[in-house]
């Protein structure tokens, strides 16, 4: 048995990534191999799974249903061209396994419709859309998202007949409520949870307690600007307007930022906007920092410090009350974690306010859209005096994004709808 995975985009590699490492744990004699529709998927790298085709890092960062121009830069960039020798890739790797062939899509539409093309036997997890876009669990959010829901799901019925072939093994959603929503349908429906969570531990937020010790801890944010060059330097210029109202608000607190910056990054342009706003170099001291990072970069200004660390993202979140966020698949992380964020819209091509804004329909009352970054510092105050409210968003995080696990129950699906075992 041979398994290709194709995803398409950062986020969903990471999380092909958690499950093709469970199918290797669950049977190593599977012969894995990869293709990335968008960007380079190093990711696989890790696990040194081969890509069996051409990748490339188009101009949109494979968001070119935001803008219209975004499609047309990509096409000059050469998408269509790509598209093309992909498909012939998936192609010629079906062709090749002799011995069956499952095709794994991780992701959206495109994925999906590649998976449908390749001829083979395919199972989907979407990643990209959830019911609670347009509705929750006592109904539709609007009357606006009940317009946009039409179709009966978020799921549009070109995207269910796909999901609805014979060759199709399985579908596995991101949460309950979307579950639900597909099995009105003739569809392989496994409500099996999030991958997304893998990996990253659910703790207990701090900034719940209500003690006098928790009056004087110091207070943590989690500085998320995205993965993807150039905007998230852009994004990184604009959450660090939201520093000085922070430092100002809590400087009582001792204000502690941690920067969760993608390995892709340089590190000289996020640099280059902290010296500009004021931040100083300092020496790292660990036994004052809550991460375990040797190259941590350590700049503090008044009574706060900012850390940039590119190698324990997930002590960051782990570490940190609050998120400052213009990104996706982080933010949901942080979310499942039971915390609050707060995101704030750029200027794309990912992190405009209709993502935003869409994104907090998705995760409910767990992120609160900040239109201006001086408008942070009210809204951490208004959430730290309601405790109830604090409370709500833990549950709820925990609700929308799942439990960790998903990946090895994925995994053994995969395997048993395959015949493998």
């Amino acid at each position: 048995m041979k398994v290709l995975c194709l995803s398409n985009g950062h986020g969903e590699d990471a999380i092909a990534v958690r499950i093709l490492e469970a199918l290797q744990q669950e049977a190593p004699t599977l012969e894995l191999a990869a293709l990335p529709i968008v960007g380079e998927g190093r990711a696989y790298e890790k696990l040194n799974i081969p890509i069996i085709g051409a990748v490339k890092q188009m101009p949109s960062g494979g968001f070119i249903y935001m803008e219209s121009k975004q499609l047309w830069r990509d096409v000059r960039g050469g998408l269509l061209r790509l598209t093309w020798e992909q498909y012939k890739a998936i192609r010629c790797w079906v062709k090749s396994s002799k011995d069956g062939a499952l095709v794994l899509a991780v992701g959206d539409l495109v994925p999906l419709l590649f998976a449908w093309l390749s001829g083979a036997s395919y199972a989907f997890v979407g990643t990209a859309k959830s019911e609670y876009y347009l509705r929750d669990e006592q109904g539709w959010l609007s009357p606006k998202t009940r317009k946009e829901g039409w179709a009966g799901s978020v799921y549009y019925p070109w995207e269910r007949w796909l999901m609805s072939r014979k060759r199709c093994k399985g579908v596995f959603p991101r949460d309950t409520l979307t579950s639900k929503v597909l099995q009105r349908w003739s569809i392989p429906v496994f409500d099996l949870g999030n991958p997304m969570m893998d990996g990253i531990q659910t703790v207990v937020t701090n900034c719940q307690e209500t003690d006098e010790q928790e009056e004087i801890r110091a207070l943590t944010f989690v500085l998320l600007p995205g993965s993807r060059v150039p905007e998230a330097y852009e994004n990184w210029r604009q959450i660090l307007q939201a520093t000085p109202l922070l430092m100002q608000r809590f400087r009582g607190r001792s204000p502690l930022f941690l920067g969760a910056i993608a390995p892709t990054l340089d590190l000289d342009p996020l640099e280059k906007s902290l010296g500009e706003m004021g931040w100083k170099p300092q020496p790292r001291n660990p036994l004052t920092l809550p991460i375990n990072d040797p190259n941590a970069l350590v700049f503090t200004q008044d009574r706060a410090t900012l850390v940039l660390t590119q190698s324990t993202y997930s002590d960051c979140l782990q570490a940190a009350d609050f998120a400052i966020a213009m990104t996706g698949t982080a933010t949901e992380q942080f979310v499942g974690l039971g915390k609050p964020a707060i995101a704030l819209p750029g200027k794309g091509p990912q992190c405009t306010y209709a993502f935003v804004e869409a994104q907090s329909r998705h995760l409910g009352p767990s992120l609160i859209l900040a239109p201006q970054p001086q408008n942070v510092a009210s809204i951490v105050d208004s959430l730290l005096g309601d405790p109830d409210r604090l409370q709500l968003i833990a549950a709820n995080g925990k609700q929308r994004m799942g439990q960790p696990g998903a990946a090895r129950k994925i995994a053994r699906c995969l395997l048993e709808v395959s015949g493998t075992c």
